[in-house]
């Protein structure tokens, strides 16, 4: 029978219905051709890309139905805070453990099971009858979240290889960043339409449909990969995790809000001093000959910790770029949702452009693709920051336009390029636990970077929202140049997995 040809150094891809263990199982004959790896089936990349569409879109599309839904369920501001710091929060503290179980239950499972309770919830959501039904499913979906999002790029190495792996990796980047983009403009045009008469329903709801089709995709489009493994959760290294997460966190996500009260400084410290039992249970785990939750970070070669790091400085400038210029656009400018949401694509067009030729980038460039597109992305600060110098508070938005662009164009080669970098090191059986790690580090840098530039925005705000935006510009562009500085410093040769 004909084998899918592999990349050296990797297991073999089997077709999507077949079961194998990685790395013994490989031995067993493949059930059928697959597709070469110059041809792939586009199916599976469509089932895993709703997953990841979806659950960035709700981390975003929220925002904007926070007024209707005050209205419609007379929500306190702490309820309607739980509704968003809820998802986020759940999301982030399960990211190890919901990897970890995929590892041993198997990512087609695990992917599929998450899918399925991401489908639930959002229905739960959108068919709340009161704010506490609504809040504990936004719990309940960041849950599922977890259980997805790390099976995705674990999933896409599995299926795809060499130039269509790359290709897979931008198209992965490309809806993370269309989702973050567009979640205003989608969610402003699905409450303007008011479907059905379901208002700010329709926002949760619509994931239905779309996590249906996916799920009923899956058995036919993924493989059912179990690496070969006994990764058993430990209850006590597991309960340190989930811990020290929630305990970071949770106040960087309400201590903004609140005024930074004294227990969000507790809770902070909380988390820094659990580090060390946790990373001590790791160690004596790892000793054992066990498997512990942060094999990665124990064992990680030079290269991908390097490459995690700059995840972390790049997601610092990510989601409170989104987050400072929708204020601005807002609060500023007077635009209303849909309106500022339109003015995003602006950024997403452009994304969509780098995340696209980001794999040639690299292939031409190799690493210096990834100092050049922090620049680029710290360009971008610089223009917007002189396009709102030049506007004031009356002049067209459209003065923004060169700045949105380029920014735009930089996050996505940026994001693709990183990315890449991180999953390169990753051996194929790790590949879960990598992108798992991965995501937590993203959390981590998002929350960490709204809560900073929350700081500099609203200590900012006595001039007007204009010259709020400035000042997170700075801030956001000194992020990029920091990512830059550290994606081009040299670095020790570390054995990478071929593409």
């Amino acid at each position: 029978m004909t084998q899918t040809p592999t990349r050296p150094g990797a297991t073999r891809r089997s077709t999507p219905n077949a079961t194998r263990r990685v790395p013994d199982a490989v031995n067993a004959p493949a059930p059928a051709t697959p597709a070469t790896p110059d041809a792939p089936s586009r199916l599976p990349l469509f089932v895993l890309l709703a997953g990841v569409f979806l659950n960035v879109l709700d981390f975003f599309i929220v925002n904007v139905a926070l007024p209707s839904i005050e209205r419609d369920l007379h929500a306190t501001a702490t309820a309607l805070e739980w509704v968003v710091a809820g998802y986020g929060l759940t999301y982030g503290a399960m990211l190890l453990a919901a990897t970890r179980v995929g590892d041993r239950w198997g990512r087609r499972r695990m992917y599929a099971a998450g899918t399925a309770l991401f489908v639930l919830t959002s229905a739960a959501c959108g068919l709340a009858p009161t704010m506490d039904v609504l809040v504990a499913a936004r719990f309940a979906q960041g849950v599922a979240a977890a259980m997805l999002t790390p099976m995705v790029l674990a999933l896409i190495g599995d299926v795809y290889t060499g130039a269509a792996y790359r290709r897979a990796l931008a198209a992965y980047s490309t809806a993370m960043g269309l989702a973050a983009v567009s979640g205003q403009l989608i969610g402003g045009l699905l409450i303007q339409l008011d479907l059905f008469g379901l208002g700010w329903r329709s926002i949760f709801l619509v994931n239905v449909p779309v996590g249906v089709i996916a799920l009923a995709l899956v058995r036919r489009a993924l493989p059912d990969v179990r690496p070969n493994r006994t990764a058993r959760l430990d209850v006590l290294e597991l309960a340190l995790a989930t811990t020290v997460l929630v305990a970071v966190l949770l106040p960087l996500m309400e201590g903004q809000s609140h005024g930074w009260p004294l227990w969000t400084w507790l809770s902070l410290a909380a988390g820094v001093v659990l580090t060390v039992p946790l990373v001590a249970r790791a160690r004596t785990l790892h000793r054992l000959g066990a498997d512990p939750l942060l094999r990665i970070a124990l064992d990680a070669s030079p290269a991908l910790r390097h490459g995690l790091a700059r995840q972390f400085l790049l997601f610092l400038g990510m989601a409170s770029y989104f987050m400072v210029l929708a204020l601005y656009l807002q609060a500023d400018r007077g635009l209303g949702a849909l309106a500022s949401g339109a003015l995003f694509g602006l950024v997403a067009l452009p994304y969509l452009a780098g995340t696209s030729k980001a794999a040639t980038l690299v292939g031409r460039w190799g690493r210096r693709v990834g100092p050049a597109s922090a620049l680029v992305f710290l360009l971008g600060h610089v223009l917007t920051w002189v396009g709102v110098a030049d506007t004031g508070a009356h002049g067209s938005v459209l003065w923004l336009a060169p700045g949105l662009v380029v920014s735009g164009f930089g996050m996505g080669v940026c994001l693709t390029a990183q990315i890449g970098a991180v999953m390169s090191q990753a051996r194929p059986e790790d590949a879960a636990m990598v992108s798992g790690t991965m995501s937590t580090v993203q959390q981590l840098g998002n929350c960490i970077g709204v809560a900073l530039v929350g700081l500099v925005y609203f200590a900012a705000t006595t001039p007007g929202a204009g010259a709020a935006f400035q000042h997170s510009l700075v801030y956001l562009a000194s992020v990029m140049a920091l990512l830059a500085v550290a994606s081009a410093l040299p670095r020790r040769r570390a054995a990478a997995v071929p593409e």
